[in-house]
């Protein structure tokens, strides 16, 4: 039954094609494949091999651009992993707000976040759990990049500082050590007024 549908489709073809163009006939293998009896039938995309795919796509590009825009097609590549093993995370926790960033040893930035982006509005920006969840974000991001030896530097006076530090022993990094690098007047700048509250 199988080998009868084949030469109907066939002979459709043949009928349907035009006359300018010769029908070359293809073998039986590379016909679409037909359903047997507890399989289903495999579709185009999974007999195809990946080659084919790849010249089907740069077809469609050279139908709708016409052929030499089609060459210009950029691919965008992903970012790749860095395989980065050790780094700094910064913490810098405000009154108002902490901000976490990740950089290797050299001080080029592998992962960020702060409260604001983690979804924190208003006075919760400040709290210690706002500065748990951003820590923990930043330290993803640079983990996916090979991070699993830190040294953390703290700056600023936030309710953010321990629970942000925690935050990058708890994923698992490594820390080596720990630092406050807020920075401290030596009496050089005459200090802001003191805050009424």
């Amino acid at each position: 039954m199988a080998d009868e549908e084949i030469k109907k489709v066939e002979e459709a073809v043949v009928e349907a094609a035009p006359k300018e163009t010769p029908v070359a006939e293809t073998p039986a293998a590379e016909e679409k494949p037909v359903a047997t009896e507890g399989k289903p039938a495999a579709t185009e995309e999974q007999a195809a091999p990946a080659g084919d795919k790849k010249e089907q796509k740069r077809d469609i590009f050279a139908e709708i651009l016409g052929e030499e825009a089609a060459d210009k097609v950029k691919i965008i590549k992903a970012k790749q992993n860095k395989n980065i093993q050790r780094g700094i995370v910064h913490v810098q926790a405000t009154f108002n707000n902490t901000i976490v960033s990740v950089t290797d040893t050299r001080g080029n930035s592998i992962g960020w976040s702060s409260a604001g982006k983690m979804g924190f509005k208003g006075s919760r920006k400040s709290t210690a759990y706002a500065a748990q969840v951003v820590s923990q974000d930043a330290c993803r991001q640079a983990m996916s990049h090979g991070l699993k030896e830190v040294d953390v530097r703290v700056k600023g006076p936030g309710s953010g500082r321990e629970s942000a530090v925690r935050a990058v022993g708890s994923l698992g990094l490594e820390i080596h050590t720990v630092d406050d690098v807020t920075p401290v007047p030596h009496n050089g700048c005459r200090p802001k007024k003191a805050r009424r509250v």
